[in-house]
């Protein structure tokens, strides 16, 4: 066999056995889960004023 066709050959397998490993982490490793975000309604004019401050 040529160098150059055991380089293809060999680069091919590469990639492939590289791309089976991530897919394996991806079935393995679980998800990460987000965190529930809460959000509060302002109980006074303090607040109100703060939060409208933060969303502009």
């Amino acid at each position: 066999m040529s160098d150059f066709k055991l380089k293809v050959v060999l680069t091919v397998l590469t990639g492939i056995i590289f791309s089976f490993v991530f897919i394996i982490l991806a079935f393995v490793l679980p998800p990460q889960e987000e965190k529930p975000t809460v959000i509060k309604k302002p109980s006074n004019l303090l607040e109100e004023v703060s939060r409208s401050l933060k969303e502009k």
